[in-house]
């Protein structure tokens, strides 16, 4: 043992001849310590993707055109209850114009689960004028003018959810155990 980890006190009682040997260690200050059990918030990390056959212009979104969609799933998967879901857009950001817009948002842990479902299973209608023209046939079965509305639709891809959003934003910790 360390000596000064232990700090070991001899007295001796003459009287008794008795010898009492008393341990007093000398800790270090307790560490600060905080556990979070229950965050408030769950964070999710969307890219808005094109489920068009057809190549679509730019697809840009600002935060209104965002909120517009993400009400739109949450409407369209619980109705009414769907579109009271607090939902803070945190950021938009779109690397490339073929890269997909990346949105950032944070709802509150008790609905995450509700706007995962809603996210994942929504698929959205573009605006006409962002479908590209084009003079060859649609490849779609439905023909015609339908086939423009059917093939120029958006949907959000969930690729990140978490407590916390330092995890999500520095990766999963997958590269660890890589060779």
């Amino acid at each position: 043992m360390d000596n000064q980890d232990v700090n070991l006190k001899t007295t001796e009682n003459r009287t008794d001849k008795e010898t009492s040997i008393t341990n007093t260690k000398s800790l270090p200050a307790p560490l600060q310590q905080v556990i979070s059990r229950n965050p408030p918030w769950t964070y999710f990390k969307l890219h808005l993707i094109s489920q068009s056959t057809r190549p679509i212009r730019n697809l840009t979104i600002d935060a209104l055109t965002a909120r517009t969609y993400l009400t739109a799933a949450l409407s369209q998967f619980l109705g009414l209850m769907g579109t009271s879901i607090s939902i803070d857009i945190l950021k938009i950001e779109q690397n490339t114009a073929s890269d997909p817009p990346e949105v950032w948002i944070r709802v509150p842990r008790d609905d995450a689960a509700a706007v995962f479902a809603a996210l994942s299973s929504w698929v959205g209608a573009l605006p006409a004028a962002a479908v590209a023209s084009s003079s060859s046939p649609p490849s779609s079965s439905y023909g015609g003018a339908a086939a423009s509305v059917a093939d120029s639709g958006v949907a959000w891809r969930v690729c990140a959810k978490g407590n916390y959003l330092a995890a999500i934003v520095h990766g999963s910790g997958d590269d660890a155990f890589q060779p």
